[in-house]
C-alpha cells in the first residue's frame, strides 16, 4: 500500500462512524464522559451510531462543522451540557404505562392513606424521570378516581426529570388525542378539558389535577433538596442509563426517604441488586415495599 494511501487508511479507522460530521473515538470518549459525570449516563462503544444520530441534530442546530468543535463546546458551555444529555436519554412514556402498578397504587397503597389524609395527613407521591408528565398525571388520576376532593387535601405529586423540555410539556399539561386514548373516559372528560392544540383536538389537564401535580428539574446524580418522606416512589425505565454501581446508589438514596412500608416502582426490565436488595421486598411485578424495620 502506497503511503498516501495507508496514512488515509490509518484515518479513516480512527473514525467510529464516516458520515456527514465524522465521529472520532476521541470525541466519542469526551461524549461518555460528560454523558456519565453529569447525568451518570453509560456509554459503551456499541452505542456510537445512537449517539451520533442523536447529535449530529445539535451540530446542525448549533451550526457546527464538527464533533471536535462541537466537544469544546461541552467543555465551555453548561447548557449545551444539558442540552446533550436531554438528546441522547429516551423519553418514552404514555398515560397508564405498566398499568399494573397503578392497578397496585390504588388498591393496596391508595386506600389507607386517604383514610389518614382525611384526618390532615399527607400524601405525598414521587415520579422521579416524569419525562412529559404522563406518568404523574396518571398517578393523580388514580387519586382523584378515589378521592375526588383531593385537590383541596395535603396530596401532592411531586414530577421531576433532568430535561427542562419534557418538564415545560408536563407543566403545560396539554396532550393530543392519540396520546389520551390509554385514559378511561370518565377520568378524561372529568379532569381535562377539550381544546385546539396543534395539528387537531387536544385535552389539558384540568385545575383540580394541575393543583397535585408539582414539576421540578432534577438530576438522580446530584444533589437531592427533597427530605420525604414519601408514601410511595415510581422511578421506571430510567436507570436503565446507568451503570450497576449507580443504579444501587440511587436504589440506596431512595429507601431513607420512604415511609415505613411505603413502595417503589421500577421499570419492567429493572430488578433490584446488590446492597439495595436487602432495603426493599419484593411484593409484586417491579413492586417493592421498603422494610419497615430499616425505617428511621
Amino acid at each position: 500500500m502506497k503511503p498516501a494511501l495507508a496514512r488515509a487508511a490509518s484515518k479513516r479507522k480512527e473514525h467510529l462512524i464516516d458520515g456527514e460530521f465524522p465521529l472520532t473515538k476521541e470525541d466519542f470518549q469526551r461524549i461518555v464522559e460528560v454523558a456519565h459525570s453529569d447525568a451518570g449516563i453509560d456509554l459503551c462503544e456499541a452505542k456510537a451510531s445512537l449517539v451520533y444520530s442523536r447529535l449530529t441534530k445539535r451540530l446542525r442546530a448549533l451550526r457546527l462543522q464538527s464533533f471536535s468543535s462541537y466537544c469544546e463546546l461541552l467543555s465551555e458551555a453548561s447548557d449545551e451540557r444539558q442540552q446533550m444529555v436531554a438528546a441522547l436519554t429516551t423519553n418514552v412514556t404514555r398515560f397508564f404505562r405498566e398499568p399494573h402498578h397503578f392497578e397496585h397504587l390504588k388498591e393496596h397503597v391508595l386506600p389507607p392513606l386517604i383514610k389518614e389524609a382525611r384526618k390532615g395527613k399527607p400524601i405525598r407521591i414521587w415520579s422521579a424521570a416524569c419525562s412529559s408528565g404522563e406518568e404523574p398525571y396518571s398517578i393523580a388520576l388514580v387519586i382523584l378516581s378515589l378521592m375526588p376532593d383531593a385537590a383541596s387535601l395535603n396530596v401532592k405529586v411531586l414530577a421531576t426529570d433532568i430535561d427542562p423540555g419534557v418538564l415545560q410539556k408536563g407543566q403545560a399539561g396539554i396532550y393530543a388525542d392519540a396520546a389520551m386514548t390509554a385514559v378511561p373516559p370518565d377520568l378524561r372528560t372529568r379532569w381535562f378539558s377539550r381544546q385546539d392544540g396543534e395539528g387537531g383536538k387536544a385535552w389539558r389537564a384540568g385545575e383540580e389535577l394541575n393543583k397535585l401535580v408539582t414539576f421540578r428539574k432534577h438530576n438522580l446524580m446530584g444533589q437531592w433538596p427533597m427530605r420525604g418522606p414519601f408514601d410511595a416512589i415510581f422511578c421506571r425505565n430510567a436507570l436503565i442509563y446507568f451503570r450497576e454501581e449507580a443504579q444501587v446508589a440511587v436504589w440506596c438514596r431512595f429507601a431513607p426517604l420512604i415511609r415505613p412500608a411505603g413502595r417503589l416502582y421500577v421499570g419492567h426490565s429493572e430488578r433490584l441488586f446488590g446492597e439495595a436488595a436487602s432495603l426493599y421486598v419484593n411484593e409484586a411485578i417491579t413492586t417493592y415495599r421498603a422494610r419497615q424495620e430499616l425505617q428511621r
